[in-house]
């Protein structure tokens, strides 16, 4: 295994926490605009981050394995 390739697995596994960011940092969406289809931004923000943390983890899986 090269220093290329783990130094590509480590920038992917750093993919991982980027979920974790959005969601913590509360203030960023807490609030009721914008809505989307009457959903206020509160709720459609988190909703989001859930395929969107699936696309991030099949992107590290796959470069991972």
């Amino acid at each position: 295994m090269s220093s290329s390739d783990q130094s590509s697995r480590s920038w992917t596994r750093v993919l991982l926490v980027i979920p974790y960011i959005a969601l913590l940092w509360l203030p960023f969406y807490n609030d009721v605009r914008p809505s989307l289809l009457g959903f206020p931004f509160f709720y459609w923000y988190q909703l989001l981050w859930v395929p969107v943390t699936s696309l991030l983890l099949y992107v590290v899986y796959r470069s991972v394995k």
